[in-house]
């Protein structure tokens, strides 16, 4: 269904927000039929987009050059995040299976994380490559707190970190130690600095939902930067930064814009809770919206970029 979408619309909260977009854009929703949609991962070659039916155990695919979905991966072991590396290759969290993978060109699967120290993940959740290649990957909990988006089990790690695997060495390293459930994750356009949520509320009470920011070397070490921003509905989940360094993530009310100095500046209003999000098109300018059943997009004045 295309058209204006009720309940949706822009909300302007500073003035730098009204640059994003121009006045007559609307929401579309391009499919609904999921149970918890995520991990939307945008294809420029094939102009097509990926994305995660997590409780269904499939993988979609949007064609843009004629709006059909179809299924792309059935059974998929319950994949969560997903991203596109340097090569055009699908690299892929999968919550079942306990493993981050990466689908070669032929179609075959290769699984490049699924234990550290010979202990098993507990759930990949969201990633994103940087452009030296490495994988960065968030492990909270949640495909193995209950049997609807993966399988029950025990933590084996002892905690949820976020971890960076090198594909030219097979090294995997622990980046952080702190957090309660990292989830979504990317960098900033010039990849000196690392967002990272934490989603811990949603099991400890008055756990965090926020955005913390680190400054990242160019060997990948990590220094913190404190909180970001809090979120002010609901979490945030999934969320990518634009090439002037605004942040647009989600949120239980729909996309929240964020400065780079961390001011909200604006969002848009989806009728459904958001979990990602990513830019996609030949130019980087629509945003393509996962929010519970539906995917969504809007075309924008911004645009984003690959990570």
């Amino acid at each position: 269904m295309f058209g204006e979408i009720e309940g949706t619309g822009f909300e302007v909260l500073d003035h730098r927000f009204g640059s994003c977009f121009v006045g007559h854009a609307r929401v579309e929703r391009l499919w609904s039929g999921g149970r918890w949609l995520e991990g939307p991962a945008w294809f420029p070659a094939g102009r097509y987009l990926i994305f995660s039916d997590i409780p269904n155990n499939r993988m979609m695919r949007f064609d843009e050059t004629n709006g059909k979905v179809s299924v792309f991966r059935s059974p998929s072991n319950n994949s969560n995040g997903n991203t596109v590396d340097r090569q055009g290759r699908l690299i892929t969290c999968e919550h079942l299976s306990r493993r981050v993978t990466r689908t070669n060109f032929d179609g075959s699967v290769a699984a490049l994380v699924d234990n550290i120290g010979g202990k098993r993940l507990n759930s990949p959740n969201d990633v994103v490559v940087r452009s030296d290649g490495t994988i960065w990957f968030s492990d909270p909990s949640y495909g193995i707190l209950h049997d609807y988006e993966g399988d029950y089990g025990k933590e084996e790690i002892g905690g949820c970190h976020v971890y960076r695997h090198d594909p030219a060495t097979g090294e995997t390293r622990q980046m952080t130690t702190d957090f309660v459930k990292p989830n979504g994750l990317a960098f900033s356009p010039d990849e000196r600095l690392l967002y990272i949520a934490d989603t811990g509320g949603t099991h400890q009470s008055g756990g965090p939902r926020h955005i913390r920011k680190f400054a990242c070397s160019q060997s990948g070490d990590l220094a913190d930067g404190g909180i970001f921003a809090e979120c002010s509905s609901g979490f945030f989940d999934g969320f990518r930064c634009d090439r002037e360094g605004r942040i647009w993530t989600s949120a239980a009310d729909g996309v929240h814009a964020y400065a780079p100095d961390g001011t909200l500046i604006g969002k848009i209003h989806i009728p459904e809770c958001v979990s990602n999000l990513t830019f996609g098109g030949p130019k980087l300018n629509r945003l393509f919206i996962t929010a519970t059943t539906s995917l969504y997009s809007i075309y924008l004045t911004a645009n984003g970029v690959m990570n």
